[in-house]
């Protein structure tokens, strides 16, 4: 086995710094060990101690009688690095070490850190700063955390991987009352050595687990995680993982506890988009989701068939479902032809969505049938039942009923219990079924089933022939220079004139009219409009007093009177788009949103990381302008002209392909606006910016 098999399956563990009072967090690990019944030895390590309980006690690590393959390290940072190097010395595959005070707490604590890892050597370490791992699986448990009090915990198939302890025996307990079968558990905290990608790759191959929830703090390795996820993905293992960072205070808080600085949220959306990963939007929904993926059920579409044995509860449900873009269609003929051949009497409303039997009480014949009947329906791609206080008196004839129903489909079954009965939606989900003490919780678990079935694998464009810049200088170039950049990558540009003069300026717009724009022609001066260095719709007889009077205005208020000056062909009829690059320590993304002078103002915008290799594909550009909220002025909106996405599509893919090339040497690189013109007229950068190496 390798050193992570072996961290996670070990034959043998060490405890150092192990107390023999359990109630101490240095007694812990031992307790723990012995409780779950660890098949395998035990070595506590302490001086002080000849016996813990049944198990000898050893006074350092070169007494014990055999190379342990995992060692816990309970030693304060300023000792812990002594017994990694022992443990080392060994031949001991990991240490776990769970001591403080490391690159979280500043300078002299990164000294620590790195003495740390100098120690190490080729033994790999998980932490420091972790409570360690729980691998419910195999009865193994590795950890301080005070949730492994319990005596009890399902065991399934979630495996979580976690950069905070505590969060880590949080899930453990939460996931455990509800019913949630994991797998494994990790916490990787510092990750000076393993990390998060180095588990999610782990867990891809483990046949025990199904599903990768993951809570984030900062991916210190994107190329690892990209390539660990898309692992995953390509396992059919899908990765839900719950960032925190979204504000400013959560993202100081996130630095401050790991250490390592985190990229923009909006890097992280494109980051888990593209490789497949469903973001939980809310803790909770870090194990919502999971939980409804574990069942191996595939949701293909976004019709919901709602069973109620309680009105109101079926109500909350559908409103939630319909709020989030999810259909709840009434029956077709022959699926209500089969529901009502159930009623006894005239008391269920079985015709309509949601399908209510609240006053022909809970008869598990019909509940069984109308299971049945909604499942074999073409009508519907999930079923979700409302769990009403009728069941209270039964749960088990009614968990009985929807479990027997199970392996006639393979479409989502998931619950809503209306009351507080937390130990019926434990019994649910263990039975296979995915219970929620919230409406809206439904509606997010087949959200995330949804999201899982339709994603697919994006294919990077190879790099086109090199295209030659030596000849532009470094810094930031003026806006025609900036055009000719694009163009020669094959960005199409609007037509234009640079003029010193007013007389100058009038021969160009007679050639480039009707009408045109007047800009100032500066490197230096990036948002032209703010200084009053940008007049549109000017015919030739109005476009050299213009260029006079914008000159004064500019030197009023820039302190810089302009010398000289762009005309440009005005570009009617199209929707104003921003193509740009940002730079992150995920990565370089590339953006496409609403454009002009409100682009920051109106923030619809979408993101797209470069691949290791190559550009965007066309299928990506296509797709980033589809999520635009802008996209349907681009698709004909109310008798609109439908745009040239085609042409748009070429132009976000060249634009894609000049980062791609460039690398380091392009500093900063955006058009606003592009124009994109009717089918058939293309797409024109009307003004850019870029900043050169």
């Amino acid at each position: 086995m390798d050193a992570v098999s072996r961290l996670l399956k070990p034959r043998s563990v060490a405890i150092i710094g192990a107390s023999a009072d359990a109630a101490k967090t240095a007694g812990r690990p031992v307790s723990y060990l012995v409780k779950h019944g660890f098949a395998g030895d035990i070595y506590p390590v302490n001086p002080k101690v000849n016996r813990i309980g049944d198990l000898t006690c050893y006074p350092d690590i070169a007494s014990l009688p055999a190379v342990p393959d995992v060692g816990i390290v309970l030693l304060g940072a300023d000792r812990a690095h002594l017994a990694v190097r022992d443990l080392a010395a060994r031949g001991t595959a990991a240490a776990i070490v769970l001591a403080s005070g490391y690159s979280e707490t500043g300078e002299d604590g990164a000294r620590r850190q790195k003495q740390l890892v100098e120690a190490a050597g080729s033994m790999r370490i998980l932490g420091p700063n972790t409570i360690g791992l729980v691998n419910l699986t195999d009865n193994i448990v590795l950890s301080a955390t005070g949730a492994l009090e319990m005596d009890h915990f399902p065991v399934g198939s979630i495996g979580v991987v976690s950069q905070s302890g505590g969060i880590l025996g949080s899930l453990l307990s939460r996931a455990a009352a509800r019913g949630i079968g994991l797998s494994k558990l990790i916490s990787t905290s510092n990750e000076v050595d393993l990390e998060l990608a180095d588990f999610i790759d782990h867990l891809a191959e483990d046949e025990a687990t199904k599903v990768i929830a993951l809570y984030v703090e900062t991916v210190r390795d994107p190329q690892k995680f990209r390539a660990a996820a898309l692992k995953a993905a390509r396992a059919g293992k899908p990765v839900v993982a719950f960032k925190i960072g979204r504000s400013e205070a959560g993202a100081k808080a996130a630095v401050s506890h790991t250490g390592a600085l985190a990229g923009a949220d909006r890097m992280y959306d494109a980051l888990f988009r593209q490789t497949g990963v469903i973001r939980a939007q809310t803790f909770a929904d870090l194990l919502d989701i999971p939980v409804a993926l574990s069942t191996g059920r595939v949701l293909r579409g976004n019709r919901v068939a709602i069973l109620t044995s309680t009105g109101g509860a079926g109500t909350l449900v559908s409103d939630s479902l319909g709020v989030c873009g999810f259909e709840t269609p009434a029956p077709d003929p022959q699926t209500g032809a089969a529901l009502r051949a159930l009623q006894t009497g005239d008391h269920a409303a079985l015709d309509r969505n949601p399908i209510d039997v609240t006053l022909a009480g809970l008869q598990p014949d019909l509940l069984r049938g109308a299971i049945e009947a909604l499942l074999a329906s073409p009508s519907y791609d999930a079923l979700t039942l409302i769990v009403g206080s009728s069941s209270l008196a039964m749960p088990e004839l009614m968990a009985s009923a929807i479990q027997d129903c199970l392996p006639l489909s393979d479409k989502p079954v998931i619950a809503y219990v209306s009351p507080h009965a937390p130990e019926i939606g434990a019994l649910l989900t263990q039975r296979g079924v995915p219970a929620f003490a919230v409406a809206e919780s439904c509606t997010v678990a087949l959200g995330g089933m949804l999201q899982a079935s339709r994603w697919k694998e994006s294919e990077a464009t190879a790099l086109t022939a090199k295209v030659d810049v030596d000849d532009f200088p470094s810094g930031s170039l003026d806006e025609a220079q900036a055009k000719q950049f694009f163009a020669r990558f094959g960005v199409p540009c609007a037509r234009e004139t640079i003029v010193e003069t007013p007389a100058e300026a009038e021969r160009a717009a007679r050639e480039l009219g009707p009408k045109v724009v007047l800009k100032i022609l500066s490197g230096e001066i990036t948002h032209k409009s703010d200084v009053g260095g940008v007049a549109v719709n000017l015919t030739s007889e109005q476009v050299g007093a213009r260029l006079s009077s914008m000159a004064a205005e500019v030197e009023g208020k820039a302190g810089v009177r302009p010398k000289r000056f762009l005309v440009q062909e005005m570009v009617a009829g199209g929707t104003e788009l921003i193509l740009g690059m940002h730079r992150d320590p995920l990565g370089t993304a590339i953006l496409l949103g609403m454009g002009g002078v409100t682009a920051e103002l109106f923030k619809d915008t979408t993101m797209r990381l470069l691949p290791p290799q190559g550009g965007l594909s066309r299928d990506d550009a296509l797709e980033m302008a589809r999520e635009l909220k802008t996209w349907p002025l681009l698709d004909g909106f109310r008798g609109r002209p439908k745009a040239d996405t085609e042409a748009l599509v070429t132009a976000i893919v060249a634009f894609s392909q000049m980062v791609a090339q460039l690398g380091d040497r392009l500093v900063e690189a955006e058009i606003n606006p592009v124009f994109v013109l009717p089918t058939g007229e293309g797409v024109r950068a009307a003004d850019g910016v870029v900043v050169l190496s």
